[in-house]
């Protein structure tokens, strides 16, 4: 009797651990220099091989590492990222604007499958549809950095201040809707400040980030070939700097290109989680 009572613990353990191991889990912006007008799951089972190749480009595993370390910080002078203490000072800053227009998304995957942080940039008036909202989600899922460029990317001069509360805060809740984070940075576009936005970013406690520089609104830039060319050999490019580039067809085209010349001249691509902000 015994035996039997042992044989039968047996196999139901043998059947609970083989069901456990079968179970299944699942842009548009003319910008330019400050005071100028100068982005593991496992796919759902299907029958049509094409529409599942597609799910599994598209979801991509958020990034559970968190980095504590703020060693790092912004020079309002020059707007470059500098070293806080002995932290590799050869670093530059990805940013794209006008995020999520046409391509912020595939612009994500590109820089994902580099390892490349960034921060995505977003408008208000790109996540006025579920669909915008998800992509913005997505490139959030991937661990990109999401910051706040105001609603409808109006030069905030030109705004009461009323108005200018309107456009900034109204990104923030949409973000926290979205990802459950509010953004950390602001930027304003055209990289025109007022003394209100300066304001209400540190009662936001979002710190302010405008460019070193960026080229992909000018005409003879818009192409992969020579925004890539431009972004990698800038006379501008040195040790800090932040790269401002837009959700556009050349730019996401060369994006990778870019990558790969940057930290082939040596350069780390900055998670920008490293940056000290306004607690």
């Amino acid at each position: 009797m015994k035996k039997i009572l042992a044989s039968g613990l047996t196999l139901l353990l043998l059947t609970a651990c083989g069901s456990e191991q079968a179970g299944t889990s699942q842009e548009d912006e003319t910008s330019g220099q400050t005071e100028v007008k100068n982005e593991v799951q496992k796919p759902k089972e299907s029958t049509n091989t094409e529409k599942k190749d597609t799910d599994k480009e598209e979801k991509v595993e958020p990034s559970k590492e968190v980095i504590q370390t703020r060693d790092y910080k912004i020079n309002e002078n020059n707007w470059s990222i500098e070293p806080i203490g002995d932290s590799n000072p050869k670093v530059v800053l990805l940013t794209i604007d006008d995020a999520p227009d046409q391509h912020a998304l595939q612009m994500a995957k590109d820089l994902k499958a580099l390892n490349a942080p960034a921060i995505f940039f977003v408008n208000g008036h790109f996540l006025d549809t579920p669909e915008e909202k998800e992509i913005l989600k997505k490139i959030h899922d991937m661990g990109f950095m999401i910051g706040n460029h105001t609603y409808s990317h109006s030069s905030l001069k030109d705004l009461s201040p009323e108005k200018q509360k309107e456009e900034i805060l109204s990104v923030s809740d949409l973000v926290e809707t979205i990802t459950g984070e509010r953004p950390k940075f602001f930027r304003a576009p055209f990289g025109q400040n007022t003394d209100y936005s300066r304001q209400l970013a540190k009662e936001e406690k979002m710190s302010l980030m405008n460019w070193t520089y960026g080229y992909d609104w000018e005409k003879q830039y818009q192409n992969k070939a020579a925004i890539a060319d431009i972004m990698i050999n800038s006379p501008y490019l040195n040790n800090g700097a932040n790269l401002l580039m837009h959700d556009r067809t050349w730019t996401s085209e060369a994006l990778t290109d870019i990558v790969k010349g940057l930290r082939a001249k040596g350069y780390e691509m900055l998670d920008p989680n490293r940056i000290k902000t306004i607690e």
